[in-house]
């Protein structure tokens, strides 16, 4: 590769583009031409919503896609919120209860939630075990919601 395509290394032990875009989120990576791979357990650390969320862990921003992958300790969680992009979560271990658009459901492990853009929605671990969960959102938006008022 030219010196013109990449920059020093970052953090992450990846390449980064001279001309990759800012992330939309603070403290996410976003990835640059080129870069395929990430290491989701050292790429960076964040929080999932700094004003209303316990949520923590790593994220990747696209053009048009975001991945995070994140780490609710037991018994915290995320207060009532909602953002313009969808999102959906896998549920990788314990359990999330939560609130979306005034309906509870409890997600355990293997389970994939669904919320709508614009929809109002809260949730916490359970007081038996951290919750780690993978989610995606459009890139429409940040990771980051907006708190309810």
């Amino acid at each position: 590769m030219s010196s013109e395509a990449t920059a020093t290394s970052s953090s992450s032990g990846h390449p980064k583009s001279a001309h990759a875009e800012a992330a939309r989120t603070p403290g996410a990576t976003r990835a640059g031409p080129g870069e395929y791979l990430f290491d989701l357990g050292t790429v960076n650390h964040i929080m999932g919503g700094p004003a209303y969320s316990t949520a923590n862990g790593s994220c990747i921003e696209g053009d048009r896609m975001m991945v995070a992958l994140m780490r609710m300790p037991a018994g915290t969680g995320a207060e009532p919120h909602a953002h313009p992009n969808e999102q959906w979560i896998y549920i990788m271990e314990g359990t999330f209860r939560a609130t979306i658009g005034g309906k509870q459901i409890d997600a355990k492990a293997g389970s994939v939630i669904y919320i709508p853009s614009n929809t109002l929605h809260s949730g916490k671990a359970t007081p038996d075990g951290d919750v780690v969960f993978f989610t995606v959102k459009d890139a429409s938006h940040g990771l980051h919601g907006i708190k309810a008022a």
